[in-house]
Parts: C-alpha cells; sequence; structure tokens
C-alpha cells in the first residue's frame, strides 16, 4: 500500500479518534513524534513510540490481531507512511489525518518512562515496595512453567478487555512482564491507554535471569558470601581470606564478582567450579582472565580449555584458609565437593538444601545414581553434623535463612529420600521423571567448549527454571 488514494483510506479524523478514546474499543495510539515533543504535550491516552527495524522484528508481532492502531506525528505525513507499512503486516493500522496540528482537544503534558531495568526492579521487590504489582502478559502455560514470584499472569491480549484490568489494583505501579521484553511494551501502551501507569521489565525474564544479590554467610575468621542469580535460583560463593579470594561456580555477569569482592576488601587470585553445569553457562574462565586469577576444573570431566585439574584429596589454599577437595560423582561422573577448612563443604549440585541432585543429565541415569547413593551415604553425611551445607541451586519453594540458602549435615540426613536403602534409593531416583533444564544440551558443549560465547547470549540460554535437583519428597 503506497499510493496516496489507498492511504487516505487509513485516515482518522481528530473527532474520530476522540470518539475511539471514549470508547471501550481494543485501541493503541502511537506518538511518533520526538520524545521531547511528545512529554511537552501529548494526547491524553497515547504513547510515544519509536517505528524502527527493532521495532518491526519484535513489538509489531506481538500486537494482537483486531485491536485498532492510530499514528500520530507532525502533520500526517510520516504516520501515513507507517500506517501503511503495518497494514501489510496484517495490523488495523490508521493515521490522525494532519497529524498533531489537527487536534482540536486538549493536550496533557507529562514526562513518561515505560522501562525499568531488571536491576531497578529487584531494588523495588527487596524494600518490600507495597505499591508493586507484577504482572506477567505471557500465555499461562508459559507462566505455570517459571515466574517471578509475586506476579499475577494476564495474557497480553485479555489486557484490552475491560473484565482483566479490573484484576489490577488501582493506584499501583504496574511492571509488565514476559521472556524478553516485547510483549510486555505493548502491555504497557494498553495500560496506558486505559490510564493504567505501567513499565515494561527491560529484557524480560532473559534480563531478570542475570540479576546476581549477594548476602554474608559468615565474616568469622574467613569471609562468605554466597551470591545468588535471582531468575535462576543459581547460588555461587565468595570464600575470602586475609585479602585473597576464591570464587566457586560464578555465574555470568563475571564482573560483579570483582565488584562484591571489592565490597569486602577481598582481591579473587582463584576460580574453581564444582562441576560441568547443565543449566547455566559457567562464568569460570571469565572471570579467571579479568582477575588474571588461577582456574581449577575436575580432572574427571572433559574439557577443551587449559585449567589447573583438580581431584580427591587435592587441597586449594586461600591464605590461611584450606579447600580440601572431594571427588562426589553422582550428578556428574566428575562433581567435586569443596570442604573449607572442615566446617562448610560446598556441595554443587549433588546435595541441596530440600533434595538432592538429578543423575540423568547425561544418560547414565542408573550408573550415576549408584554413585549418587554413595556419595552421599559415605562421603557427605559422613562429615561432622554441623558441617554447613552450601549448595550451587535453591528452588523457588526453598525457604531461606536471612536470605541465605544452607542447611547442615544433621539436617540432610533428616530428608526422606536419604532414609531409602540403596535399590530403593536407585529405583525412585531412576523413576522420577523431570523436565529437562532448557537449551542444557547447548549449555554443556558450552562449558566444556574452549569457543567463547557472546554474553549478549547468555540470557537467552539461560532463560527458564533450574531444573537440576530431585525431591526429597
Amino acid at each position: 500500500m503506497n499510493t496516496n488514494q489507498e492511504l487516505e483510506k487509513l485516515a482518522v479524523t481528530a473527532e474520530d479518534l476522540h470518539a475511539d478514546l471514549k470508547s471501550e474499543k481494543p485501541l493503541l495510539v502511537f506518538d511518533l513524534r520526538l520524545k521531547e515533543y511528545f512529554t511537552h504535550e501529548h494526547i491524553e491516552g497515547s504513547v510515544h513510540a519509536v517505528c524502527d527495524s527493532r521495532a518491526k522484528e519484535t513489538i509489531m508481532p506481538r500486537i494482537p490481531k483486531g485491536v485498532k492502531i492510530v499514528l500520530i506525528d507532525e502533520d500526517g505525513t510520516m504516520s501515513a507512511e507507517t500506517a501503511g507499512m503495518m497494514v501489510s503486516y496484517g495490523l488495523d493500522a490508521h493515521f490522525l489525518r494532519g497529524g498533531i496540528k489537527s487536534w482540536n482537544k486538549n493536550l496533557v503534558r507529562k514526562d513518561t518512562h515505560t522501562i525499568i531495568s531488571p536491576e531497578e526492579l529487584w531494588s523495588k521487590i527487596k524494600k518490600k515496595e507495597g505499591d508493586l504489582v507484577l504482572v506477567d502478559v505471557r500465555q499461562p502455560d508459559e507462566f505455570s512453567d517459571f515466574k517471578i514470584q509475586g506476579s499475577i499472569n494476564i495474557p497480553l491480549s485479555e489486557l484490552f478487555n475491560k473484565e482483566s484490568l479490573n484484576k489490577i489494583p488501582k493506584g499501583k505501579q504496574v511492571v509488565t512482564i514476559c521472556p524478553h521484553g516485547n510483549r510486555s511494551m505493548v502491555a504497557a501502551f494498553a495500560l496506558a491507554r486505559n490510564g493504567i501507569d505501567a513499565l515494561s521489565l527491560a529484557g524480560g525474564l532473559a534480563g531478570w535471569g542475570q540479576v546476581l544479590n549477594p548476602r554474608i554467610i559468615t565474616r568469622e575468621k574467613v569471609t562468605i558470601l554466597q551470591v545468588e542469580k535471582i531468575g535462576k535460583g543459581c547460588l555461587s560463593y565468595i570464600v575470602g581470606s586475609n585479602g585473597e579470594a576464591i570464587v566457586i561456580d560464578p555465574v555470568y555477569p563475571a564482573e560483579k564478582y570483582v565488584e562484591f569482592a571489592r565490597d569486602e576488601g577481598l582481591h579473587i587470585v582463584k576460580v574453581i567450579d564444582t562441576h560441568q553445569h547443565a543449566d547455566h553457562v559457567s562464568a569460570a574462565r571469565d572471570l579467571a582472565k579479568l582477575t588474571n586469577s588461577k582456574l581449577y576444573m575436575s580432572r574427571y570431566e572433559q574439557y577443551d580449555f587449559e585449567s589447573n585439574r583438580i581431584g580427591d584429596g587435592d587441597i586449594i589454599n586461600v591464605s590461611n584458609s584450606k579447600i580440601r577437595t572431594i571427588h562426589t560423582p553422582g550428578h556428574t561422573g566428575g562433581s567435586l565437593s569443596y570442604l573449607l577448612d572442615e566446617k562448610y563443604v560446598f556441595t554443587g549440585d549433588v546435595l541441596f538444601v530440600e533434595g538432592i541432585g538429578r543423575p540423568d543429565l547425561r544418560n547414565k541415569a542408573k550408573e550415576f545414581a549408584n554413585d549418587l547413593y554413595e556419595t552421599l551415604h559415605n562421603k557427605l553425611l559422613t562429615l561432622p553434623s554441623e558441617t554447613m551445607v552450601l549448595p550451587a541451586h535453591h528452588d523457588e519453594r526453598t525457604l531461606s535463612k536471612n536470605g541465605t540458602y544452607y542447611t547442615s549435615i544433621k539436617e540432610a540426613k533428616n530428608l526422606s529420600i536419604l532414609g531409602l536403602l540403596h535399590d530403593a534409593f536407585v529405583e525412585k531416583v531412576v523413576d522420577t521423571t523431570l523436565p529437562k533444564p532448557m537449551n542444557y544440551e547447548k549449555i554443556i558443549q558450552i562449558n566444556k567448549s574452549s569457543q567463547p560465547v557472546p554474553t549478549s547470549d547468555v540470557a537467552n540460554l539461560e532463560i527458564g527454571p533450574n531444573r537440576c535437583a530431585v525431591s526429597s519428597a
């Protein structure tokens, strides 16, 4: 559609648009002018939008069919062409004839912004700001798979009817959520048309999955900082002694560990992984390069890059503290646990607060289940009862202790699954059917490969819940 006569069929008058805004029909009004012009004055119910290549690829395909779209510019010239282009995409697009100059009703002035970063959202959640409402606009099956705790589900297409809008508490700060921030941006536009101020979560759940939150476990004799990857439940650790630090199971963004360590007066000198991870991309190599640290990996697993290979009984020193390596196969064949000063054990994905590691991600479920039983009963559970267990994950049902996640050997012995005899244990673990972590095969290949992965790809690879545990129930 490119002739003036064809485009003229898409024109609406100021009176038409005013009537549409007063109605309850599904409507999106996009103001295409420069942001400063929009902020200075605009039609109430309209939102500022940029029609660029990103919008064509990511935003436009998410607009539900049957929603009327009206575009506004200064005089109707650019908006007419853009409306024609949107119609060719199958959208019900129109433009305001004569642009904003033709509008003879009131204009409003408002300094608006439409996005919130994952870090800003996490800060608000931590502060427990009571006026926050999280609206996840994915489909119900997507929402049930994983979500930000406390969010409500209203699919994007339903945000254009009054019944759904009534589910959103009035007078609250609304944040819309989707996988990558595209549907949620359209949702924020739809809510604005109905007088509800909403912010779209930038980067969506993929971006949310990259937020790291540090919490202190202890500062007695040795410093242990637990770093939680909020959207995944991944747990990594910074262990410091006399100004030196080792990082266990780092995740992306790698540079955050430098910041967290520096805040504790620590300098990272060593980096280790407990095992070859399947649900997140290890940042161990990048962090070691970033900090010029020694990199340690299990000698029982295949890696295509150089590292210091360690195994059962090896000692890693961090200033005055000693870390003893224990070979703990079961989740993977080469899994290692690290016993710090005989008081703290970092168990990777072998033993969790409320469960144990799954043995089926390397297609050797029965063999690894046997190994897992031996590891748990003959290695980890033989440690002193007061030994603190610090795992590499928690799930969304795990209760924290003052914001941190840990258990003890004494408490772990009470897990019901650890009360089973060998054959019953193996049978239960092998017969437990669990969904696989998303992209797990690709992530395993990345974690063993010498090829660098663009950090921009990490968020998309990791999107989704962690699925490395077998419940104790």
